[in-house]
């Protein structure tokens, strides 16, 4: 039906050339930013397809998750969360745990009797959160955070392993501030930023950015599905960490409501020792007033007496 109805309505396109759209430009985009990120030239070979979808989960905060393949065989998974998950660090250890079993049987598989080690290439886990959780709000003024494992000795060995962090939110209050001044702001502008008045400056600063942003608005335009990468018992996890941060929450919500709650209490006790203390003053007063009438009539008596 699709190639009879394309011969009326040309712009029509198929499944696999959406994909291969998206694939073209996923691999254009995030291999620029990538070369900026990493401060040296990496090229994308392949974006990975995934065992299950993640975005279409209703409990997920993830805004996009790709997982590509550098030339050197290299793996690389990129997130853009919504709100950063808690536990950010063990998270991303579980996911780059599961990426570099991925590439150990990718590389066994290949291999077979001729396998090593060295065969078992790196896995990079790079997650961008459009609001990050507090612990990165204690580094104000840094919103690219890079993690590797090191020896306390001086050792060196390549443990596979590396991780880097993006807090969009710190990044924006910070660039809000003294605006774009390199290429690495002006990639995190184009990636976290909806801001019609930010995009014009950074198109300003760097025109070579338009064509992206019509790549981006040509596939927002055809596409309906994008695939996640995950296996099931990884998404299981994200699932029970999205409910344990909505439990936090509640628990938070159910403190301060007690908390409220002790107070209005306080405020109560305090009112009626308040009121205690004026209905004493008051009865103080109706003394001091009799008082004060014995002694008018005392001293009139006096001086009657007197006159006497």
């Amino acid at each position: 039906m699709q190639t009879k109805l394309q011969k009326y309505f040309p712009m029509l396109r198929s499944r696999e050339e959406i994909l291969k759209d998206i694939d073209a430009n996923v691999k254009l985009t995030e291999q620029l930013f990538l070369s900026i990120l990493f401060k040296r030239k990496v090229k994308i070979v392949e974006v990975l397809p995934g065992d299950s979808s993640r975005l279409a989960d209703e409990q997920s905060l993830l805004l996009m998750d790709i997982l590509v393949r550098f030339e050197d065989g290299t793996y690389c998974n990129i997130e853009v969360q919504k709100i950063g998950y808690a536990f950010p660090g063990e998270r991303c250890a579980c996911y780059s745990s599961d990426l570099l079993l991925r590439q150990y049987k990718r590389a066994r598989s290949a291999k077979k009797n001729k396998f090593t080690y060295k065969d078992v290439k790196g896995v990079y886990t790079i997650v961008l959160m459009e609001k990050s959780p507090a612990l990165f709000h204690k580094y104000a003024d840094d919103y690219v955070h890079t993690f590797s494992q090191k020896a306390d000795t001086g050792l060196e060995m390549d443990l596979l392993q590396k991780y880097i962090f993006i807090p969009l939110d710190i990044f924006h209050k910070n660039v809000q501030n003294r605006g774009v001044k390199n290429k690495m702001d002006a990639w995190l502008t184009f990636l976290g930023s909806d801001e019609p008045e930010e995009i014009i400056n950074l198109l300003r600063a760097y025109p070579e950015f338009s064509t992206l942003y019509e790549h981006v608005y040509y596939i927002c335009r055809n596409v309906e599905d994008v695939m996640g990468i995950f296996s099931e018992e990884l998404k299981i996890l994200d699932q029970n960490t999205v409910k344990y941060m909505v439990d936090q929450m509640q628990e938070q919500i159910d403190e301060q409501r007690e908390q409220i709650d002790e107070q209005k209490e306080q405020i109560g006790e305090q009112r009626k020792q308040l009121s205690d203390k004026e209905e004493q003053l008051r009865e103080k007063d109706c003394e001091i007033q009799q008082i004060r009438k014995d002694m008018e009539t005392l001293k009139r008596q006096m001086e009657s007496f007197q006159k006497k």
